[in-house]
């Protein structure tokens, strides 16, 4: 007897399958911060007004 392929149904959701990857999540919880710090900070330093 042969074995048939899994149903795409039967498989898991994409978001089951990424928040059930822990180091995953670890990536993305220092990533995001480390992004929108950054960018917080350019556009702060970008907003400070030129010496005369």
């Amino acid at each position: 007897m042969t074995e048939r392929p899994p149903d795409p149904e039967s498989r898991p959701p994409l978001m089951q399958t990424l928040f059930d990857n822990i180091f995953l999540l670890l990536l993305v919880g220092l990533v995001v911060p480390v992004v929108f710090y950054t960018i917080w900070g350019l556009l702060e330093i970008a907003s400070i007004p030129l010496a005369p």
